[in-house]
């Protein structure tokens, strides 16, 4: 009676249509009740944990083990399922395998001298994991997530309990069995996996997948089979989607980066990108030449490259960074409303003695050697850097496993996420001196906080969908590279990309790139707020989180700003960073009972983990804990599940006033 009292008819008549579609999923007064019940009950059930990372700059080894062990979480599962009852080391042993399922199962069979006996006790430490992580979730979401070769052992498994003595045989059958039959290996793969994936409800990439590290592609691929995901665009993400829209300067860009850490399998065996006519040009080009300046950001203990290669990989950094200096002169030769005249340098240079002139300022150049500039045309490319540039440009454009990869970008990526009170976006919101909004102009309009994001969105999309021959298409793919490196760009804001000064000269000064008032204001909670009102982020804990600026823990300072209103959680997962940060990254842990800010120290190796059982040693900060338990009914999932409920009940009182005739099945 009471959702009679509730649901007018005048309600019903206005969602009719809507309605009689609805019904079709729901044809009948059970199915609709049962449904009613279902929701109902997931909006009781505590919140999912959801897991935040940033700037993970193709540090593939770090990533997937931060994703298998969800930052701590499971190994803080364990000790609270067998507190005293195992062993420091029996508990290490049980986290390992759930985080390397395959490749523990082979050392344990090397050095196990009664496997039978180990299989079982395993499996039954397993089924108690797994019981807890998924006690969160509906048994049909659990459902859904069992690999299906043994969906109906793991329920049965999940859902008896081996206390009580009527089940305690039932149970110990279907363990002996799955040893006797020879599928305990695969089974106890399967239900490390599912321990993992039901111990993240979703994960956020704060941006920056790519550049610096050696794996961008196998993040991507890992990110490809991740069960729930979303990413916030960060500058070098957007980088690559312009070289994969076909801008010419953010393809030298993405090479002169992987020349500049070494990088070159990213390109060449990630990506298949041909690299070879680059390769000849800078052998010729620069073969009297040492390109000492442009000696690659290898790790000195690192065997990957010898001295030959090193030389050659400094030649290429060179020959890409002068045909990017003279491919961004034609953009901003082009686009006079990018204002970035005074990141045209190469007219300053006086080759004669050897010097360069900025801002009224004579410096003296490191290197002199410019067999491909011409003096007297400066910006001018030889036809040898025209046609590899055209090469190059093919490479990117036809690529099939990067285009696969930046669909996946578009798919689950935009410039901002508003996710249960937390507006997340990679860099900065461009701002004025006095806090206000800046107004940043495109295309002859003028856009601000959620609009900019939102049209600069859609420009990177145009820019790589796009029709062809469209005006908005070309300016798109130009603007693709702005927000690289461009001052009023959200994914960037700074005064300018030093790339030429941090070449050529050594004068420090000449190197600073002055940060928008974002990073400067960003400390302030008035401030905070004002974004979050922009954004209409609801809620009494709302948070922005932010990634792109290395946060320098060596130095003392703290991710936690503004009165706890912004988090920063890029703490130098990229190794080349880990110097000036002093750790190795932060990661983000949201769970039904508040947030925990995960601080790692520097990730050895894979095969350390697995061998010797090396974990990221991390170090756990809560951040903010609820007084009450977060459910589901809490977040964004609850206000839509309360939504279908409502509509459900709306074709409830329908079907029962004869409104709408139930459906035969």
């Amino acid at each position: 009676m009471k959702i009679y009292k509730q649901i007018t008819q005048e309600m019903i008549q206005k969602d009719l249509r809507y309605l009689e579609l609805l019904s079709h999923n729901f044809p009948t007064i059970a199915a609709a009740s049962t449904e009613i019940i279902n929701l109902e009950a997931i909006l009781n059930l505590p919140k999912g944990t959801e897991h935040f990372l940033a700037d993970l700059h193709g540090e593939y080894e770090a990533f997937q083990h931060v994703l298998r062990n969800a930052s701590g979480a499971i190994k803080r599962k364990v000790n609270e399922i067998f507190g005293n009852t195992l062993r420091e080391a029996e508990k290490k042993e049980l986290c390992t395998l759930i985080y390397y399922p395959e490749q523990k199962l082979q050392l344990v069979k090397e050095c196990e001298n009664d496997l039978v006996d180990w299989y079982v006790i395993t499996l039954n430490q397993l089924v108690k994991v797994c019981q807890n992580v998924s006690s969160k979730y509906t048994r049909s979401k659990v459902r859904k997530a069992l690999p299906e070769e043994f969906s109906y052992i793991i329920q049965e498994l999940l859902h008896e309990s081996s206390m009580e003595p009527n089940k305690q045989a039932y149970i110990n059958v279907i363990i002996s069995t799955i040893i006797d039959t020879h599928r305990a290996d695969d089974f106890i793969v399967a239900m490390c996996n599912l321990i993992q994936q039901l111990t993240i409800d979703s994960l956020h990439v704060l941006g920056d997948v790519f550049d610096r590290g050696p794996g961008p592609h196998i993040i991507m691929d890992t990110l490809l089979k991740y069960h729930n995901f979303d990413i916030q665009w960060g500058n070098h993400d957007i980088l690559w989607m312009g070289a994969a829209s076909g801008n010419n300067c953010c393809i030298a860009n993405v090479i002169r980066l992987a020349m500049r850490y070494g990088n070159l399998s990213a390109l060449e065996d990630g990506y298949g990108i041909n690299l070879l006519p680059l390769a000849t040009f800078a052998m010729e080009t620069y073969a009297h030449d040492a390109c000492s300046c442009f000696t690659p950001k290898i790790d000195k203990n690192s065997t990957s490259y010898n001295d030959k290669t090193i030389r050659l990989i400094a030649q290429m950094h060179k020959a890409i960074s002068i045909i990017q200096f003279k491919l961004e002169a034609q953009t901003i030769q082009k686009r006079p409303e990018f204002k970035m005249e005074d990141r045209l340098l190469l007219h300053h240079i006086n080759f004669e003695k050897g010097t360069i002139t900025i801002n009224g300022q004579e410096y003296m150049l490191q290197d002199t050697h410019f067999p491909t500039i011409d003096p007297k045309d400066p910006y001018k490319m030889t036809e040898e850097e025209k046609e590899i540039v055209q090469k190059l440009h093919f490479s990117f454009t036809h690529s099939e496993k990067l285009h696969k990869h930046m669909q996946c970008l578009f798919r689950y990526g935009c410039m901002y996420t508003v996710c249960n009170s937390n507006l997340l976006f990679h860099a900065s919101m461009p701002l004025n001196e006095d806090g206000t909004l800046k107004e940043v102009d495109i295309m002859g309009r003028k856009y601000k906080g959620k609009s900019l994001l939102n049209r600069v969105g859609q420009l990177i999309r145009t820019a790589y969908f796009g029709d062809a021959e469209n005006e908005e298409k070309d300016f798109a793919c130009d603007y693709i590279w702005y927000l690289w490196c461009g001052k009023d760009s959200p994914a960037f804001d700074k005064s300018k990309m030093a790339t030429f000064e941090r070449y050529f000269l050594k004068e420090k000064e000449t190197h600073t790139e002055i940060k928008g008032y974002y990073y400067m204001l960003r400390d302030r909670e008035d401030i905070c707020d004002m974004i979050l009102d922009e954004f209409e982020v609801k809620g009494e804990h709302r948070h922005i989180i932010n990634g792109h600026v290395p946060v320098k823990a060596v130095k003392g300072e703290k991710p936690i700003k503004a009165n706890g209103k912004l988090m920063v959680i890029d703490g130098g997962f990229s190794k080349a960073y880990q110097p000036e940060t002093g750790i190795a990254g932060y990661t983000l842990v949201y769970h039904s009972r508040g947030f925990q800010l995960v601080q790692h120290e520097p990730f050895t190796s894979t095969q350390k983990a697995i061998e010797e059982g090396q974990d990221i040693k991390s170090t756990t900060q809560i951040v903010e804990l609820s007084t009450q338990r977060m459910m589901v009914k809490d977040t964004d999932k609850g206000r839509e599940l309360r939504v279908q409920i409502e509509d459900l009940k709306k074709l409830l009182v329908a079907y029962r006033t004869g409104v709408i005739k139930e459906r035969a099945y």
